[in-house]
C-alpha cells in the first residue's frame, strides 16, 4: 500500500481537479483577509474537497480519518478554519478541537473565537452563508449546541480522556457522541498514537489510553470526521506508517517549506567566547536586525530566546545574569566584541552603526532601553493544568501565554525570552531571530543524535518561521527575497535565524545532522546541486519528437465481485481446538517414578464439530469486537453487499460456513463452556484474518500499459541534490559524452548503475547489427510502474531499440541495476520485471502505425554480469536471430 498523498501526487498529473479545485466563495470570503492563502494551502483544500466529493468510501471506510502532515509555520490552523467553513456548508455543526497542551488551546481560541486578536482567522466583520449570518460559538459540550451555529468545543486530550472515563457535570461524555455527527480536529496529533507506537493491545484493554479514547468516541457515528494535523509524523516507525498510509492526504514537510522560500534561512553562529560575551554578541546582532529593518521601512521588533538545558533554576539564573550584563553594560564591552569577533555579520552590524553615525555610547543606551527587565519574560512556570495552582497564579500564566502568542503585536514590548523546554511545541512566532544556547553538554550516544539536540533542532524549526515584509509591490511578502544572487542585500539579515553556540565541532556536527534530517538546513559542505540535461543531438532525432513510452496505472481495488470469504482466498474453513480436561498425575521423585494411584475418568479423547452459526451470537459478537479487523466499517470495504454483522455471523458465505472441531475428554465435550467458545473463536478469527490479509491488496497495477506519453514530454532536464560524499556524486560525463545512444549528458547513479552503462557500451556493436534508434535513457523518478499489488518503483533505465527489419518493432525495456546486498530486499521488483516480460512476450502494441513491445530483464549486478548478459539477450533478441 502506498501513502494516500503519493497517490494524489501521481493522480494530479492526469486529473487536474485533485490539486486545482476552485476555492468556494464561502471559504475565501469568510476567512480573514489578513492571511492570504498560499498555493500549497489551496492544494491542501483542493485535495480534501476532491476526497469528500469523489466517493472514496473504499479508501479506508467510514468514519473518515485524514492527516495533514504540514511543516511548522506552514499555516495548519488556517487550513483548520477553512475546513470548518467547508464542513459547515455541508451540514456539520459540531466541532471538537483537542490537543495535548493548554497553551495551544488558548492560542487556538484566539484564532477561532477572539475577534480582537491579531491572529483571528475568520472575517472580523462576521461570517455568512447564502446571506445568512452564522455565529461561531465556544461550548463546553454539545448539549446546548446551536443548530445554526458553528459550535466548537476546545479541550486537551488529557481532559477529554478523563471526562470520558470519569463523567462529570458540564463535561463531555460518551453520550455526546451518539446519534450526531461531529468533526474531530486533532492538533499535534502525533501525541495520541500511544497504542500504535507501543502495540500493547492487552494493556490498552485493561487501562485505556488516549488513542483508545479517541477511537471509542470517534467510531460512535459513521458520518464523523477525524482531521489530524502535525508537523511531526514518524515515517521510520512501522506501526505509524501502516496506520497512516491511507490517511495522510497532504504532506508538506519542512524541506519543501524551506525550498519554497517560506522560511528563514538558518545559520549556526559558533564562537569561542565566554557565555557573557556570547550573550552580548547575540544582543548586538538582534538589535542590528531591528535597526536595518527600520532603515528600509520595515516595522520589525526582533525577539531573542535564551535557552537553558534542563533546570528552571538554570534559566532563572540566566535571566538574572542577563539583567546584570545589560544594566552594567559599558562602551568598552561593546568595543571588545567588535575587536574580538571574526563573524562577518557582526562586522556588518558595526559597519552599519559607524556608517549611520551611531556611537558606542548611543548603542549602549539603545540596548539598555530595548532589553530592559520590563521587556524580558521567563516562561518556566508551572503548567496551567496543575490542580495545585492558585487562581492568581493561573491568571498570571494566562497573561504570560497571551504575551507569548502576541509577540509580533506593536504594543507587545518583549525582546528577550528565557526558557527551558516549554516553547519546543505549539508556539507560533514569526519574529524570533536569535536563539542563544547557554550550556555546553551533549547527549549523543553511539553516533546517534541525542534527545536534547533533536529538541533543539525542533525549536530552531519553530524559530525559522518567516517574518513577512516587502519593500516594493512586486515582492511576495511571505517569501524570502534575497537568496543568491541577491544574498548581499543588507535586508538578507532579517531573512535569517541565528543559533548562537560554542565552537564545538562534535556538537555542531550532531546539530547539523538533526537539522538536515528535519529539512530546515542544507549543509553546503555536504550537498551539491547538479543538472542533468538531454543531449542536443538526442533532441534533434525523430525518435525524441515522435516516439512514446508506455506505463501502467495504480488503481484502487474495489472488491466489487467479492461475495464470500473464499473469494478473498480463505481456504481453511475449520480449525481444531483442544479442550483442557484438568486431569493430571503425581509421581514420586525418588522411587523410580512410581505413580501415586488416583482415580481417572473419561480419559478417551473425543471430537465434536460446531459451526459458528450454532454458537450463541453474543459470544461471537464479543469475539469479533476484540479484533479491529472485523469491525463492520472495515468488513464492508471488502464485502460490498454485506448488510449487517448478524449476516456476517450467520451466512454460510461468511463465518456461518466455518466450523470448530473441539477435541477433549468425553466429560469436556459434554460441557463446552461459553469461555471455550470465546477462546476458540479468537483462534479461528486470527486464522481467517491472517488468510485474508495475505490475499488483500488495496491497490493493484493495471495489466495493460495504456498510459502513453511522448518521450520529449516524459524525459526532460532535471536538477539533483546529491551528497558530495555519495558515490552518486561521481560524474560519468566523460564516458557518456560521445555515446550517441546515451540520451543524457551525464549519469549520477550508483556505482552499480555506472558499471551497467559501461557494460552496455561494450555490447553496443552487437546490438547495432540488429537494431537502430538505440537509446538508453536514465530515469530520474520520471517514470513509474506498478506490480499486481500496486507497489510502484522507478526502473533506473529505460532502453529503446528498433528492429532494422520487418516488422520494425521498437522494444521498450525496463532495466534495474541492483547491488547484491539489496537484491533480496527488492526481490519483488525483480519478480515483477520477469512477470512483465513473460506477459508481453508474444504481444505488441501499436501507436501511430508504429509497433512497440514491452520487455524487461532481471536485476543487473556487476558480480553476476555474465548471467545478466544472457538474460538481456534472451529478452531483447528473437530466438531466431543470431548475433555474432
Amino acid at each position: 500500500m502506498e501513502f494516500l498523498y503519493k497517490e494524489f501526487d501521481t493522480g494530479s498529473r492526469f486529473d487536474k481537479r485533485i490539486d486545482n479545485a476552485e476555492m468556494p466563495d464561502y471559504i475565501t470570503k469568510n476567512l480573514s483577509s489578513v492571511f492570504e492563502l498560499r498555493p500549497y494551502q489551496q492544494k491542501a483544500f483542493s485535495r480534501f474537497i476532491y476526497f469528500i466529493n469523489n466517493g472514496f468510501d473504499d479508501k479506508q471506510g467510514k468514519p473518515y480519518q485524514l492527516m495533514f502532515n504540514m511543516a511548522t509555520g506552514s499555516g495548519k490552523t488556517l487550513i483548520m478554519a477553512g475546513l470548518i467553513l467547508y464542513l459547515f456548508k455541508h451540514g456539520y455543526r459540531k466541532f471538537l478541537f483537542f490537543v495535548n497542551s493548554t497553551n495551544i488551546i488558548n492560542k487556538t481560541i484566539d484564532n477561532f473565537i477572539n475577534t480582537r486578536s491579531s491572529k483571528y482567522l475568520f472575517n472580523k466583520n462576521g461570517i455568512s452563508f447564502d446571506g445568512k449570518k452564522v455565529n461561531i460559538k465556544q461550548v463546553d459540550n454539545f448539549e446546548d449546541a446551536g443548530k445554526d451555529d458553528i459550535n466548537i468545543c476546545f479541550t486537551t486530550i488529557q481532559k477529554l480522556h478523563s471526562d470520558i472515563y470519569a463523567e462529570k457535570e458540564n463535561s463531555l461524555t460518551t453520550e455526546d457522541f451518539k446519534e450526531q455527527k461531529i468533526v474531530f480536529i486533532s492538533d499535534e496529533a502525533h501525541h495520541i498514537n500511544t497504542k500504535t507506537i507501543k502495540q500493547t493491545e492487552i494493556e490498552s484493554l485493561a487501562k485505556p489510553g488516549w488513542e483508545n479514547t479517541i477511537e471509542k468516541i470517534f467510531n460512535q457515528n459513521l458520518d464523523n470526521l477525524l482531521l489530524e494535523f502535525t508537523a511531526t509524523l514518524d515515517y521510520e516507525h512501522n506501526n505509524i506508517v501502516e496506520k497512516y498510509k491511507p490517511k495522510v492526504i497532504f504532506r508538506y514537510d519542512l524541506r519543501q517549506f524551506k525550498d519554497d522560500k517560506y522560511s528563514k534561512d538558518v545559520n549556526l553562529l559558533r564562537s569561542d567566547l565566554s557565555d557573557n560575551d556570547r550573550i552580548l554578541q547575540a544582543v548586538i546582532l538582534n538589535q542590528y536586525k531591528q535597526d536595518i529593518a527600520l532603515k528600509n521601512g520595515v516595522d520589525l521588533k526582533p525577539v531573542i530566546l535564551f535557552k537553558a538545558q534542563k533546570l528552571i533554576a538554570e534559566s532563572l539564573e540566566n535571566k538574572a545574569n542577563f539583567h546584570r550584563i545589560i544594566e552594567n553594560l559599558t562602551n568598552e564591552q561593546i568595543l571588545n566584541i567588535r575587536n574580538s569577533s571574526t563573524i562577518k555579520v557582526i562586522h556588518r552590524a558595526f559597519d552599519f552603526y559607524e556608517k549611520e553615525n551611531i556611537s558606542l555610547s548611543q548603542l549602549v543606551k539603545k540596548l539598555k532601553q530595548n532589553f530592559a527587565e520590563t521587556n524580558c519574560i521567563s516562561v518556566n512556570e508551572e503548567n496551567l493544568e496543575k490542580k495545585s495552582l492558585k487562581k492568581t497564579d493561573k491568571d498570571q500564566l494566562i497573561e504570560q501565554q497571551y504575551v507569548l502568542n502576541s509577540l509580533e503585536d506593536k504594543n507587545n514590548p518583549v525582546r528577550a525570552i528565557f526558557a527551558v523546554n516549554k516553547l519546543n511545541e505549539g508556539w507560533d512566532v514569526l519574529n524570533l531571530f536569535d536563539i542563544v544556547r547557554l550550556y555546553k553538554t551533549r547527549d549523543a550516544k553511539n553516533g546517534k543524535v541525542g534527545k536534547t539536540t533533536m529538541a533543539e533542532a525542533q525549536l530552531i524549526g519553530r524559530g525559522a518561521r518567516y517574518f513577512p515584509f516587502k519593500i516594493n509591490e512586486a515582492q511576495d511578502k511571505y517569501k524570502r527575497k534575497f537568496d543568491k544572487p541577491n544574498h548581499k542585500h543588507e535586508l538578507k539579515t532579517i531573512e535569517e535565524l541565528h543559533y548562537h553556540t560554542i565552537e564545538d565541532s562534535k556538537y555542531i556536527s550532531e546539530l547539523k545532522k538533526a537539522l538536515v534530517e528535519s529539512g530546515i538546513y542544507d549543509d553546503e559542505n555536504d550537498y551539491v546541486k547538479v543538472d542533468l540535461k538531454l543531449k542536443e543531438k538526442f533532441k534533434e532525432t525523430d525518435f525524441y519528437e515522435k516516439a512514446v513510452v508506455f506505463e501502467n496505472e495504480k488503481k484502487k481495488n474495489k472488491y466489487d465481485k467479492i461475495q464470500s470469504l473464499s473469494d478473498l482466498g480463505v481456504s481453511k474453513t475449520n480449525i481444531s481446538f483442544k479442550l483442557h480436561s484438568g486431569q493430571g498425575k503425581v509421581t514420586k521423585a525418588f522411587d523410580d517414578g512410581e505413580e501415586i494411584k488416583e482415580e481417572q475418568t473419561g480419559t478417551t479423547t473425543e471430537g465434536k464439530d460446531v459451526k459458528v452459526n450454532e454458537i450463541p451470537s453474543h459470544i461471537v459478537k464479543n469475539a469479533l469486537a476484540r479484533n479491529n479487523f472485523f469491525q463492520f466499517s472495515n468488513l464492508i470495504k471488502y464485502f460490498k453487499k454485506l448488510k449487517s454483522m448478524s449476516e456476517f455471523i450467520t451466512n454460510e458465505n461468511y463465518l456461518g460456513g466455518f466450523g470448530i472441531t473441539f477435541n477433549g475428554t468425553a466429560e469436556r465435550i459434554k460441557s463446552i463452556t461459553n469461555l471455550d467458545y470465546f477462546l476458540s473463536l479468537n483462534v479461528l478469527l486470527s486464522v481467517v484474518e491472517k488468510e485474508i490479509s495475505g490475499n488483500l491488496h488495496e491497490y493493484y497495477g493495471t495489466k495493460d500499459f495504456k498510459i502513453i506519453t511522448k518521450i520529449k514530454d516524459k524525459f526532460t532536464d532535471v536538477s539533483l541534490n546529491i551528497n558530495k560524499r555519495s558515490e552518486r556524486a561521481q560524474s560519468q560525463a566523460a564516458f557518456v559524452k560521445n555515446k550517441k545512444w546515451y540520451a543524457y549528458d551525464d549519469n549520477f547513479g550508483t556505482g552499480e548503475e555506472k558499471k551497467f552503462v559501461e557494460m552496455f557500451a561494450r555490447r553496443i556493436e552487437k546490438i547495432e547489427k540488429a537494431y537502430e534508434e538505440i537509446f538508453l535513457i536514465r530515469n530520474e523518478r520520471q517514470l513509474k510502474v506498478y506490480d499486481k499489488k500496486g507497489r510502484g518503483f522507478e526502473p533506473d533505465f529505460v532502453l529503446f531499440v528498433k528492429q532494422k527489419t520487418a516488422p520494425n518493432i521498437t522494444y521498450q525495456m525496463f532495466i534495474e541495476p541492483k547491488g547484491s546486498h539489496l537484491k533480496e530486499h527488492d526481490k519483488w521488483k525483480e519478480d515483477f520485471l520477469i512477470e512483465l516480460r513473460e506477459k508481453f512476450k508474444d504481444k505488441t502494441v501499436e501507436y501511430n502505425s508504429d509497433k512497440y513491445k514491452l520487455t524487461a530483464v532481471k536485476f543487473y549486478s556487476n558480480k553476476e554480469e555474465n548471467e545478466f548478459v544472457k538474460d538481456f539477450e534472451n529478452a531483447l533478441f528473437d530466438h531466431r536471430l543470431t548475433i555474432e
